[in-house]
């Protein structure tokens, strides 16, 4: 079941994150504020999504007083009306996005989406037009040092575990979306910690776009920065293919 995935690569990218820790805090919040309100609890024992929230926001180090004010801004009902919004189109080279946001006026996040695209090489597309070509399936990612592979392998199958990959910086266990709290529960603290945020419904491409020149990668790692950079777009999933090699020099 081992495999070839882009871990290294979302890394990369979640490093350069890392720097933004504000506004990393700021989507965490958000994310449990919604998942509570929609979720009809603020116990993460009752709502599954929230405590996933929670569980993402304590993997970013988040604040414990941070947590509880997202909490209570949701139970005690002083919150906006958030939609949940998929936007979808192709960057530089044909490689395929999909945006995920959290708004409260649709209109501003799909203009702030649309004139990110118009502006960095990309072309936003219908609803459909990229995701047919993804499985939203549930993440959950361990270190390298976590464990051996057969070991990790074993235990995530046994688990409930649909798919696991190791590409020699992590180990990469994929379930299906229902599933991904029954799978995570199970391995918590057999493996030690998991990546942080790395328990989480994702967007996975069934095949990736290979990109090889430098300027086209430069041009679709800038539009996902862009994308990720605004206030209602809580993630940004895609298909490229960049090697290692070549996202070190063009994060260099």
């Amino acid at each position: 079941m081992a495999g070839h995935s882009k871990w290294a690569n979302i890394q990369h990218r979640k490093g350069a994150q890392d720097k933004k820790k504000a506004k990393i805090f700021a989507k965490l919040s958000k994310e449990i504020t919604i998942a509570a309100k929609m979720g009809g609890s603020g116990d993460p024992d009752m709502n599954p999504r929230l405590r996933l929230a929670i569980a993402n926001a304590r993997g970013a180090s988040m604040p414990k007083d941070n947590i509880t004010r997202a909490i209570d801004k949701a139970v005690g009902g002083d919150m906006e009306q958030y939609e949940e919004i998929r936007y979808e189109g192709f960057a530089s080279g044909g490689v395929g996005l999909i945006v995920e946001c959290s708004t409260d006026n649709k209109n501003r996040s799909g203009g702030d989406v649309r004139a990110s695209f118009t502006k960095n090489g990309g072309n936003l597309g219908e609803t459909g037009a990229v995701s047919f070509g993804f499985d939203q399936v549930g993440q959950i990612v361990f270190s390298a040092e976590a464990g051996g592979e057969d070991a990790v392998m074993e235990a995530a199958i046994e688990a409930g575990a649909d798919d696991v990959e190791f590409d020699g910086d992590a180990h990469i266990i994929y379930t299906a979306r229902e599933d991904l709290m029954d799978v995570a529960s199970s391995l918590e603290g057999k493996f030690g910690e998991v990546e942080a945020s790395a328990t989480e419904l994702i967007w996975k491409p069934q095949n990736l776009v290979p990109v090889e020149d430098e300027e086209t990668a430069g041009k679709i790692l800038k539009l996902i920065e862009v994308l990720e950079d605004l206030d209602d777009v809580q993630n940004v999933y895609s298909n490229y293919d960049i090697s290692d090699e070549l996202m070190e020099k063009l994060l260099d």
